[in-house]
């Protein structure tokens, strides 16, 4: 996936607050890998969509490879629900991901 510039974010501030002390990763930085003009691995997160579709996102930013966990509200809005960054088996997938589409 690529970033449509039409998106806009939204968050919890506490939860916000907690994720950045909980895995040292801010949602505004979350944002940057939409925000990239890089590619990104989408994945939808059938485990955890019983009441809203999630998705789990695997890209990089700066720091490296970050997983986003957020959802897609009515009117072109990202809701960030989590951010950390990659495990190396989450790497590894993002790797194998952008081998088979170079």
């Amino acid at each position: 996936m690529i970033y449509d510039p039409s998106v806009n974010f939204e968050w919890d501030d506490r939860k916000n607050l907690i994720n950045e002390q909980k895995h040292g990763v801010s949602f505004e930085e979350a944002c940057r890998l939409f925000e990239s003009k890089v590619n990104y691995l989408e994945i939808f997160d059938s485990e955890h969509s019983d009441f809203e579709d999630r998705f789990i996102a695997i890209g990089p930013i700066v720091r490296g490879l970050i997983v986003v966990i957020y959802t897609e509200k009515e009117g072109d809005i990202i809701r960030i629900i989590g951010a950390r960054l990659a495990n190396k088996n989450e790497q590894s997938l993002y790797r194998s991901y952008m081998d088979r589409y170079r």
